[in-house]
């Protein structure tokens, strides 16, 4: 690897920035037993579930340190995370990974050394982490299956006799991303008159995005309809529509709030929301459950689900 030394430094000083700036003020290692490691505070979706865990930690008179990496793209940072929350010796760490791999190996160093673990949001590759020996204890997401489909629904449900659409997917492998694009898919499938052009990721950024639409829009010129497998994207979707004067709609997934704001100007035809304080709240339930009944941790054992429903946001 080029330059590996220099950046395997920055991205640890990097890391423990974020761990030192990320903690709860005024909690010490010693008095509190949860953390939670999020993906990053850089968006409202993220921010929305930091909030739904300190509330809903606030209401059971827990204290819980909340931590995050840099963007969605610092992986090596996240995972420097949560190495520096197992050795702090917390009792149980709620996890969102960037990938579905990038945690395993340290949630099957947090297992061996039995501490709890719940997943949030993006599903670790189980399979991958019953490999290494690791285990979670439950997994809370929005179905975001269904939330593709009700992204694809308002599409088809606003275009008379079907048409050329697009999905703009997330960051490649991603399970949310995957989940989101599959229920697009099926949902433009199972609808008539109705063909999918293009499924491409952009990896949740909206420059990737903006480029990826400019150059579908130009490729396909009776493009009706674009799905984006998150807000940012969609923003970035929109611009490149409205560069080319083109009348296509464009939907987005999250709810933040300038993709609500777009909706209501009429810009975005509509996002679909999740309910952030309810996937942060119920991760951390989840959390405090499992350490308060001291569950078998067991790496083959059924992942407990629970779900958070999300609702489609239109002008």
């Amino acid at each position: 690897m080029k330059k590996f030394v220099f950046v395997s430094v920055l991205l640890m000083v990097t890391a423990l920035c974020v761990f030192a700036g990320g903690r709860n003020q005024g909690a010490a290692a010693s008095d509190v037993e949860y953390a939670v490691v999020l993906k990053t505070l850089s968006s409202p979706f993220w921010q929305g579930v930091k909030d739904g865990v300190e509330k809903r930690a606030a209401s059971m008179g827990i204290k819980v340190d909340v931590y995050a990496a840099i963007s969605e793209d610092d992986i090596e940072g996240q995972v420097q995370i949560l190495e520096n929350c197992i050795t702090r010796g917390y009792k149980a760490i709620g996890v969102a990974p960037i990938s579905p791999v990038n945690l395993n190996t340290k949630i099957a160093e947090a297992t061996k050394k039995g501490i709890y673990v719940v997943n949030i949001d993006e599903m670790v590759n189980q399979e991958n982490l019953r490999s290494l020996g690791g285990a979670v204890q439950g997994f809370v997401a929005t179905d975001n299956v269904a939330v593709g489909r009700l992204g694809a629904g308002f599409i088809i449900s606003s275009l008379s006799g079907g048409g050329e659409v697009a999905i703009i997917e997330g960051m490649a492998g991603n399970a949310s991303g995957l989940a989101r694009k599959e229920g697009a898919t099926e949902a433009f499938g199972a609808a008539s008159g109705f063909r999918i052009v293009a499924s491409q990721p952009a990896d949740w950024d909206r420059t990737k995005a903006f480029d990826l639409a400019d150059s579908l829009i130009t490729r396909y010129p009776n493009l009706r309809g674009i799905y984006a497998c998150n807000d940012t994207m969609a923003m970035g979707a929109l611009e490149a529509v409205r560069r080319a004067n083109k009348n296509i709609i464009v939907v987005g997934t999250d709810g933040n709030p300038d993709a609500i704001e777009s909706v209501k100007a009429g810009g975005l035809g509509a996002t679909v929301a999740q309910n952030t304080d309810a996937i942060g709240g119920i991760g951390f339930e989840m959390l405090v459950e499992a350490y308060t009944r001291k569950v078998s941790i067991n790496p083959n054992a059924d992942v407990p689900f629970r779900g958070a429903e999300a609702e489609l946001i239109t002008r």
